[in-house]
């Protein structure tokens, strides 16, 4: 912030908020505009501050100060200010969220420009009935009627009721004539209120990833929940063994049957390369000549 007296100025009459305010103006200046936006009167938005919490050197952010005064959300002018001492040359820099031309800048400067009419806040529930008309013109509401009506749709969104569903209950199966819309409303806000709902609790989340169907060290099958590690039972230490899916081998059996075939194998080294004709010899098996060209 500033010092007291000094720093952003906004001006009056803005229209509201949005996203699309700057739109219209350079990436860049885009960016500056919706930040001074968000700051409060009072805030210093000088050169060098501004470039302290911005990515833009101080040159850039004179630029873009001086783009955004001639698209006319930025206005700077000069007073000079006198105490008993010294006369002090100050400017003053008004921000305006809602783009403004120079004769309006020059009214404002002036003090011809009124001040800021402050709109009374509508709830949710004036809202949704002024805009009933919108859809359907039979029901349409003035002012003293979506006041009355305010407190009853206001129940209805208490109990949990949306603006899609109050506007089914509203608008479908009207009358051909409707002579008095803001008593049709009134009964039916009160014949179809909804029963007070109870929030149900969300499901508990479910793990993003998926486990691996088989052991990562005997590559036993399994089923994956119960490998959240990788490993199965027996690898993991665990004395029962891990069941796997109907149909399939159980895990003792599977070792016992890989260790079978390993003390059958004979070791790579000991393995002879010959051709047709040459020995063979296995473990446990007697020798065994291959007859040259004979059918394999």
């Amino acid at each position: 912030m500033s010092n007291p007296g000094y720093g952003k100025r906004s001006a009056p009459n803005q229209k509201p908020s949005s996203v699309r305010d700057f739109d219209h103006l350079p990436p860049r200046e885009a960016a500056v505009a919706a930040y001074i936006d968000l700051l409060p009167d009072g805030a210093d938005i000088s050169v060098k501050t501004l470039a302290k919490v911005l990515p833009y050197g101080q040159c850039a952010i004179g630029t873009v100060l001086r783009r955004l005064q001639a698209a006319g959300h930025l206005h700077r002018d000069g007073i000079v200010v006198a105490n008993e001492t010294q006369l002090l040359w100050v400017t003053r820099t008004h921000f305006s969220r809602t783009a403004r031309d120079a004769d309006w800048w020059e009214a404002f400067v002036r003090g011809d420009v009124p001040p800021e009419a402050r709109r009374p806040s509508r709830s949710r529930a004036f809202i949704l009935l002024a805009a009933l008309g919108r859809a359907n013109p039979a029901l349409s509401l003035s002012a003293a009627d979506c006041a009355m009506l305010e407190p009853q749709v206001t129940e209805w969104f208490e109990r949990g009721a949306d603006e899609n569903e109050l506007l089914h209950a509203l608008t479908s199966g009207l009358p051909t004539a409707v002579h008095h819309a803001a008593s049709l409303v009134r009964r039916r806000l009160a014949d179809k209120l909804p029963p007070v709902r109870i929030a149900t609790p969300p499901p508990p989340p479910v793990p993003s990833g998926r486990y691996p169907a088989e052991c990562r060290e005997c590559k036993a099958p399994g089923p994956g929940d119960a490998m959240p590690d990788g490993l199965c039972r027996p690898c993991r230490g665990d004395l029962a063994p891990l069941a796997g899916p109907p149909g399939t081998v159980p895990h003792d059996d599977v070792s016992s049957r890989v260790s079978q075939v390993r003390a059958n194998m004979v070791p790579r080294q000991d393995r002879p390369r010959g051709r047709a004709g040459v020995t063979v010899r296995r473990r446990g098996a007697q020798s065994r000549t291959t007859p040259p060209n004979s059918a394999s």
